[in-house]
């Protein structure tokens, strides 16, 4: 994955660095060794890094009620009901719902959660974690009502009373109440989370927001050996945060790197919270929130540059990524190679495109969520606006350079379908059938380097991964298949998975 797109037949490896990469018969003429992998063939890449996912919100959400493809409401009562019965909890979290899959597509309300959970509190995330589903008894217990404004949220009304949907920052009005869960609880998630990323070959993560708390709880699993995934991780904006940066600057170890902070400008589009210029098509008055105040994201970037960190900011709506990439030129004026990020930048007005390429501004996108949203995308958006939505090779040509990632949970882990949706722009079962605004497609190796050396350089690690050369990191997948991209879905898995030549996935001995 270098930039010739080098292919080679073998490789020597000596206390996790690569020492040569060449031709098989030179490699095994100078070099002798104890163990030797013959791979039979099978494709060797760069271990994958997945440039954007939340592994906290993974871990909470498996140890939560899963309320993904639910096809409609009713089936979520029902899952709702089972959950309760069987834990007999008096708080349920649950994540996953998208009305997009029902029948009726509009948000649903808490009528019936109230009928059937009357004394239980119900919180129930949306898919994208950017709308969430309550019952009056929470709503109650929170104080909040129909004269509740919160800046960045939204309380949802139905005529003048509450409804029981709360669209981004509302919901922490909420969050305070949840019962925390164990740390040894939380903990072995995480690791179960490290196994399943392992196993397609994934072997370094992009944590796209953490608070302090969650950041000592990587180092902890790191320094017992524990966590072996490469994670960059990006702070949230605190005071606790904030003096973690001056205290420690750049924070490295072992595979736990700490040099960014992440920042939310806007909500997400399917829940109507991305920050558009123009009206939603499917809402005229509705025009989306700015989650936190230009003012504060301003203050995030002179910290982030007095301290030379990066900042990486939540971009979906075309008015939110014009404010991020205004924020974002003084970044260039004082520092070109900045690699300041706009994560998702999923709607771009097509007058702004160049901005990205002017002020050196670093795309991070998420290939499956265009060909997940495909179904209500130009409805929420009209026509023309889907000129500079889901743009991956627009903002290629732009920046040169894009850090893929998938969003999980919002979206699977499997990088298999980021290679589909982004090649094909289509999704698992090949819809829709002549691929989802396909002059928007990326090459393979376009993908793979988005996922290997592209991903690498978007976390200050180029010198260490995402290529498989002299000096770098043993860290690589032996593939099970060869790695294509048809036009039918090909699912893939890794045979072996290596870290820093440390052998930490084999599907012999699943």
């Amino acid at each position: 994955m270098d930039d010739n797109n080098t292919v080679l037949e073998a490789m020597a490896v000596h206390d996790g660095k690569i020492v040569e990469v060449g031709p098989e018969r030179q490699i095994l003429n100078k070099y002798r060794a104890e163990e030797e992998i013959d791979a039979k063939g099978k494709d060797v890449y760069p271990g994958l890094t997945d440039a954007h996912g939340h592994l906290f919100a993974y871990a909470k959400q498996k140890l939560t009620l899963d309320l993904t493809n639910c096809k409609s409401f009713n089936e979520l009562l029902v899952r709702c009901e089972k959950y309760a019965s069987r834990t007999g909890k008096k708080f349920i979290v649950g994540r996953g719902w998208d009305q997009s899959l029902w029948a009726i597509k509009e948000m649903p309300t808490y009528e019936e959660l109230n009928k059937r959970f009357p004394d239980v509190d119900i919180l129930l995330y949306r898919i994208d974690g950017h709308a969430a589903l309550v019952n009056k008894h929470l709503l109650e217990r929170a104080k909040i009502s129909a004269q509740t404004k919160i800046e960045g949220g939204l309380v949802g009304l139905t005529n003048g009373e509450t409804n029981g949907i709360l669209l981004d920052n509302a919901i922490q009005l909420v969050e305070k109440f949840i019962p925390e869960v164990s740390k040894t609880e939380l903990k072995n998630s995480l690791l179960e989370i490290q196994a399943e990323l392992f196993q397609y070959g994934i072997t370094g993560v992009h944590e796209a927001g953490i608070n302090l708390d969650e950041l000592l709880m990587l180092r902890n699993l790191v320094e017992k050996n524990k966590l072996k995934l490469n994670v960059y991780a990006m702070l949230l904006p605190s005071n606790q945060t904030f003096e973690f940066v001056r205290k420690n600057g750049h924070f490295k170890l072992k595979n736990l790197s700490v040099r960014s902070f992440k920042v939310y400008a806007d909500g997400a589009l399917g829940s109507r919270g991305a920050l558009l210029k123009q009206p939603y098509h499917d809402a005229e008055h509705e025009h989306g929130l700015l989650l936190t105040s230009i003012k504060k994201m301003q203050e995030v970037a002179d910290f982030c540059l007095q301290h030379n960190y990066q900042m990486n900011t939540h971009g979906i709506g075309d008015s939110a990524n014009a404010l991020i990439l205004d924020i974002y030129k003084k970044a260039f004026e004082v520092n070109r190679d900045h690699r300041f990020r706009v994560e998702h930048a999923q709607v771009v007005d097509p007058v702004d495109f160049q901005l990205f390429s002017k002020y050196a501004v670093f795309p991070s996108v998420q290939p499956t969520h265009a060909v997940s949203d495909q179904r209500w995308a130009e409805n929420r958006l009209g026509k023309d606006r889907l000129k500079g939505a889901y743009a991956y090779k627009s903002l290629l040509n732009q920046y040169g350079m894009l850090a893929i990632g998938t969003d999980f949970p919002v979206e699977l882990t499997n990088p298999f379908l980021t290679i589909h949706a982004a090649v094909q722009r289509k999704n698992s079962t090949n819809q829709p059938i002549n691929g989802f605004l396909p002059n928007e497609s990326l090459t393979l190796e376009e993908v793979m380097k988005g996922m290997t050396i592209w991903a690498a350089f978007a976390a200050f690690q180029e010198r260490t991964e995402g290529t498989l050369e002299k000096g770098k990191n043993a860290t690589f997948v032996i593939f099970e298949r060869p790695l294509t991209s048809t036009n039918n879905f090909n699912d893939n898995y890794s045979w072996r998975t290596y870290v820093k030549g440390l052998k930490v996935y084999s599907i012999d001995d699943l």
